[in-house]
């Protein structure tokens, strides 16, 4: 495949992308301004919309959330859609959260998501994410990062551990608990909250706070053919939607990148895929236009849920399917799961490679083996509230739900590819279940 990007330098610019997102509220921040550099314009749900053809909008929920959308100057015969996530599993900070001894400090947490959670230990680890605040007027949400390495979870000496190589189960209420200081001082992880979102102590009256990880993501390997970094899972995803999106000519069909969070809990919340988030947009984009117009227009609209797949493991191939495996630099993956984890059926799968084998992007067929359950994702979810036909994508990579993740570093501009002429290609039903593409 014959792309624009140079696969190193765009798996640094994916890099510096999940650098500067430590926290789904972070991802979302980060996107919204690479939406703003630009030239999209906020829109606010509780504000009247008023929009003109041939501009770019986003708009975001609960601020781990958001949907960008172009308006065409004309006609518009449906909605292109490309949904991630910005949630990855980790650790989240529990309101009273300082566990205090004699001895030392530690973070009472708990679990978000299913993470490995061995390859946490022993890493510098920090805090991330949203706190509100007290104002003259009422409350403000306001974003924090504490930059600076201020936590780790210890291994258990092997010598005290005797079992530790031989197959351990983490208990969360003890052996993945953050320490914090030797011993109870005078500045708890509260205060140093404060001190970098400069605020004053006192005024913080709520938390959505999570642990991350401080390792950077790097670009690795012989030929550079890898790429590392916490996150992959789903922000790959995410990156790649909205390169895509920037760089889509105009069309009938409205491209709409949304980028949900809570994905690795379910998505069960009012900015999950579940939720009315995405419905609302789609509908308000054609709120002139009626009901029945609205439903026609859906119809002839595509999602492709983007989330990441299992690669063969180089040690473990024997977990893979015997035929629908995918490897790392293998293109672009199609997911299939007959108890309709993934949303792939006959006609998605007919769409996606039809528009991969006109583009020239490598694609591959994934499926779980037989004997082993996989996970889900957004899209068998975000369907149940605007039904339309969907596939799900993503790419191969290797320790999903691991704190640092491994993908390929050739893979990314597949999936910017796909999403930009995804983006560019109006899908019409027909009669008789055909479709112009």
């Amino acid at each position: 495949m014959k792309t624009q990007y140079n696969n190193k330098e765009l798996s640094q610019e994916l890099v510096e992308f999940i650098n500067t997102s430590p926290s789904a509220f972070h991802s979302i921040k980060t996107i919204s301004e690479i939406l703003e550099k630009n030239g999209y314009k906020e829109l606010f749900e509780g504000e009247k919309w008023e929009l003109q053809g041939g501009q770019g909008y986003y708009v975001t929920r609960n601020n781990s959330s958001v949907i960008a959308f172009v308006m065409p100057e004309g006609e518009i015969t449906g909605f292109n859609i490309a949904a991630s996530h910005s949630d990855y599993p980790c650790f989240k900070l529990k309101d009273n959260c300082e566990l205090s001894s004699s001895d030392f400090v530690r973070i009472n947490t708990e679990k978000y998501g299913g993470m490995i959670c061995a390859t946490w230990l022993d890493r510098p680890l920090s805090v991330a994410g949203r706190i509100v605040v007290r104002t003259e007027n009422g409350i403000e949400s306001r974003l924090v990062d504490v930059d600076r390495d201020i936590l780790m979870i210890p291994n258990v000496a092997v010598h005290m551990n005797r079992n530790v190589n031989d197959g351990f189960k983490f208990n969360p209420a003890v052996d993945t608990v953050p320490l914090y200081s030797c011993k109870k001082g005078e500045t708890g992880i509260i205060d140093t909250v404060a001190k970098w979102a400069g605020v004053e102590k006192e005024d913080i009256l709520g938390t959505d706070l999570f642990v991350y990880n401080r390792n950077k993501g790097i670009v690795w390997g012989e030929n550079d053919e890898f790429v590392s970094s916490r996150g992959l899972d789903d922000l790959q995803c995410a990156f790649a939607n909205l390169k895509g999106l920037l760089g889509a000519k105009p069309s009938t069909a409205v491209p709409v990148m949304a980028c949900f969070d809570n994905e690795e809990v379910g998505s069960s919340t009012k900015q999950g895929a579940a939720s009315t988030f995405l419905f609302d947009t789609l509908r308000r984009i054609v709120l002139t236009k009626d009901a029945e117009t609205f439903r026609r227009l859906l119809a002839s609209s595509f999602l492709l849920s983007c989330d990441n797949a299992h690669a063969v493991h180089p040690n473990h191939p024997e977990y893979s399917d015997s035929l629908n495996k995918v490897k790392v630099n293998g293109g672009v993956v199609i997911k299939f799961n007959a108890s309709q984890r993934y949303t792939t059926d006959s006609v998605s799968e007919s769409i996606v490679k039809l528009l991969c084998k006109r583009n020239d992007i490598p694609v591959q067929m994934y499926a779980n083996r037989s004997d082993i359950a996989g996970g889900s994702t957004l899209g068998g979810i975000a369907t149940t509230r605007v039904s339309i036909n969907s596939a799900d994508v993503g790419l191969a990579q290797y320790a999903m739900h691991s704190c640092y993740e491994t993908a390929g570093s050739e893979d990314t501009a597949c999936l910017v590819e796909l999403s930009r002429v995804f983006f560019e290609t109006p899908i019409i039903a027909k009669e008789n279940n055909k479709y112009t593409v």
